[in-house]
């Protein structure tokens, strides 16, 4: 019996990226849901009506976690065709870090916005 033996190189993403693009989807998608659902039954009339939805914890959380998971959906998107896309390593290394950047940078925006920071 003949053994071959597999060398596997690259980054080995795969699964873990498939999963975590299913999951932040799911997050971004029940997200949605229930905020559309808020805003149906209790429509904002006003300034204070919306800063009263995002004034409660629970829902300054579920916002975050909405924009996290945006964010990262974001990263293993983009990567991923910077990845297919871009074959000298500098030029994919550069965008990537570009990328990274400004999604922090979002995700900073994001709570500063949401926690008026």
């Amino acid at each position: 019996m003949h053994l071959v033996n597999r060398i596997v190189v690259g980054a080995h993403y795969g699964f873990k990226d498939w999963l975590v693009q299913r999951v932040t989807a799911l997050v971004m998608a029940v997200y949605t849901v229930v905020l559309f659902g808020i805003l149906s039954i209790y429509p904002p009339q006003h300034y204070g009506d919306w800063r009263g939805l995002f004034e409660n914890q629970l829902m300054r959380i579920a916002t975050f976690l909405f924009f996290v998971s945006l964010f990262w959906h974001a990263w293993i998107g983009v990567r991923d065709i910077l990845m297919d896309y871009i074959k000298p390593t500098s030029a994919r290394l550069g965008l990537e870090i570009v990328v990274a950047v400004v999604l922090v940078g979002y995700a900073a925006w994001a709570i500063q916005i949401v926690w008026k920071l």
